[in-house]
């Protein structure tokens, strides 16, 4: 076992983008076609390994900060979408209008619903 603690002493190992490209690599194996369109699914699992065994440490964590600053935006929206689902106490409607989400709460019957931003009333059951 210290022969593999030596050998990776001083690589990068796995991060996030490193578990992406796993994942990346699973679902591009399952959907595309057998034969030559398969072979495309192993670039993300050779890039993994790539960076797993790399000794490069400070481009393989700027590669992961760039992956993890683009998915961001995605992960605030999950966090969001979460929180409203577990907000047992509100209702969640989207504006029409201007696409702002308005929060009533539950319980009200049917009541009309002003948008602060764009001023549009709509009508919807709590």
């Amino acid at each position: 076992m210290n022969w593999f603690r030596n050998f990776m002493a001083g690589r990068y190992g796995n991060d996030q983008l490193g578990l992406a490209l796993l994942l990346l690599y699973l679902v591009m194996s399952l959907l595309l076609p057998g034969g030559r369109l398969r072979w495309l699914a192993l670039i993300p699992f050779f890039f993994f390994w790539y960076r797993f065994l790399s000794r490069d440490l400070l481009r393989r964590s700027a590669e992961n900060q760039a992956f993890l600053q683009w998915c961001e935006p995605f992960r605030q929206l999950l966090s969001r979408k979460r929180a409203q689902h577990a907000d047992r106490t509100h209702r969640y409607y989207t504006c029409p209008g201007c696409r702002q989400t308005l929060r009533v709460p539950r319980g009200r019957g049917k009541i009309q619903i002003t948008c602060p931003k764009c001023g549009r009333t709509i009508t919807k059951r709590t």
